[in-house]
């Protein structure tokens, strides 16, 4: 019997170790297969891009918005994992009518070692779930020495257009860009507000706009795009997986995350 609270302080009680998993969250699939769980995941969405294979091998069930609750239940999971921001409330109510789900709740890094540590627990792969999270402490904790003695820089992360949407506060991308010392000039609003871009200059004035990978797919035609309104603003595009993909991704963000900061000096 293995009984715990998931990040949402919901109770999870499972009768033996889940030996069939279907994973609704990307990132979450990449961190289930750096566990040593790839055998046991059934079921992926079509988003579940690391590692690259996994998508041939696996079942996809949709998306992380939309899934084939049938496709869902033909595999008989033994558990369901979600998370709060990723799938929706009522995914949930009806995917806990098929199998125990776990959300997870990720803000900060914080968070992300709690949900290892829980996978840790329901997939019995404590030593592993150990190992990775001393692994991503240590590189954090590199990282923010290595960075000690750079100067903060405003920005503003876009993560859509029509409508033009930014990271605000409350968000894992917010989390990391105060990491790096990149002041959020939207870090005082809400999750991923709409924003007037014609105004964003004069009213928050910041240093580099940063256009994400993911979720819109942003390209060197949407910065000439943005340079027609904001000629004075330096604009480049990110990796949105590593600004907001938790878990082992996180591993190597932060190498990513040096680079960054190179290029950004360039460009001053």
């Amino acid at each position: 019997m293995i009984s715990l609270k998931d990040q949402l302080y919901r109770e999870i009680v499972l009768k033996a170790v889940p030996k069939r998993i279907v994973s609704l969250v990307p990132s979450q699939t990449e961190l289930l297969v750096d566990l040593g769980l790839e055998n046991s995941i059934v079921g992926v969405t079509k988003f579940c891009v690391h590692p690259t294979n996994l998508r041939k091998q696996k079942k996809i069930v949709g998306g992380t918005k939309q899934v084939h609750y049938d496709k869902i239940r033909a595999l008989k999971p033994d558990i369901i994992l979600c998370n709060k921001e990723e799938n929706t409330k009522e995914m949930v109510e009806v995917l806990t009518k098929i199998a125990p789900v776990h959300v997870s709740d990720i803000y900060t890094i914080a968070d992300t070692i709690t949900l290892m540590k829980q996978y840790g627990i329901l997939f019995t792969v404590e030593k592993k779930a150990t190992e990775i999270v001393t692994q991503l402490t240590q590189v954090v904790a590199d990282f923010k020495n290595e960075i000690s003695d750079v100067a903060p820089v405003k920005v503003a992360y876009f993560i859509w257009r029509n409508p033009w949407m930014v990271a605000g506060d409350n968000t894992i991308i917010n989390h990391l860009l105060s990491l790096n010392k990149f002041d959020n000039v939207f870090g005082r609003l809400l999750r991923y507000p709409e924003v007037d871009i014609e105004t964003l200059d004069a009213l928050y004035n910041p240093d580099f706009i940063f256009l994400s990978s993911e979720p819109y797919p942003f390209k060197e035609i949407h910065i000439a795009e943005l340079k027609k309104v904001l000629p004075n603003v330096k604009i480049i595009l990110v990796d949105g997986e590593y600004f907001s993909w938790y878990g082992t991704r996180l591993l190597g963000a932060f190498e990513y995350f040096k680079n960054l900061h190179n290029q950004l000096i360039t460009l001053d």
